[in-house]
């Protein structure tokens, strides 16, 4: 199985999750990733910037209507929702909150569920709500792989229990596991073969 895109949903502790795991992925990381983490509308929007400056793939924030590019991690901005359309362009939206959050991880799966199909990784990690549970079950639905971490070692086991509860997921495990899952199948060519970035 190929895999043409990671999505990633973590909420309180994502801070650390995020700068423990972005950094252990190879700059060979052939898969784009898209990312949701639960801010505040108007909080200050500098995780990006954090994290791109610690990790050997591009880590930026999401623009409306452009389109992913392999190997590059897009965050969802403060107050909006992230989706991703057929065309594998990203679409911000501002629809009311979902489970009071805006960026919402449901959202975002359940769109990369529709696209991607059995071709997509969604990834739970440490938050204190049940955001992302119903998406990732719709992911599995799918055909995709699904992967929480482990409670037990996230920051705040919450949100990675609600995952496993409702979408039995095909993998639990500790964050330098999971950047290793993800290094060997992101090494692997997009399924599709998509060279959408030539419109940026």
């Amino acid at each position: 199985m190929s895999y043409e895109a990671v999505v990633i949903g973590v909420s309180a502790g994502g801070l650390k999750a995020l700068g423990t795991l972005l950094p252990l992925l190879s700059p060979r990381f052939a898969l784009p990733l898209l990312i949701v983490q639960h801010t505040r509308e108007g909080s200050e929007s500098f995780l990006a910037e954090h994290l791109n400056e610690r990790s050997s793939i591009r880590v930026k924030e999401a623009d409306d209507k452009e389109y992913v590019l392999p190997g590059c991690a897009y965050l969802a901005p403060p107050g909006y929702h992230l989706l991703v359309e057929e065309d594998r362009s990203l679409s911000l939206s501002v629809d009311p909150p979902v489970l009071h959050s805006r960026p919402s991880i449901d959202v975002l799966f359940e769109s990369a569920a529709y696209v991607y199909e059995r071709h997509c990784i969604g990834v739970v990690l440490t938050g204190a709500s049940g955001d992302g549970s119903m998406g990732l079950r719709r992911i599995k639905r799918a055909g995709g792989l699904t992967v929480v971490q482990n409670p037990l070692t996230a920051e705040c086991g919450t949100m990675p229990l609600a995952a496993i509860r409702t979408a039995e997921p095909d993998y639990i495990l500790d964050l330098e596991e999971i950047a290793g899952l993800l290094n060997e199948l992101g090494d692997l060519p997009p399924a599709s073969g998509n060279e959408k970035g030539e419109h940026l």
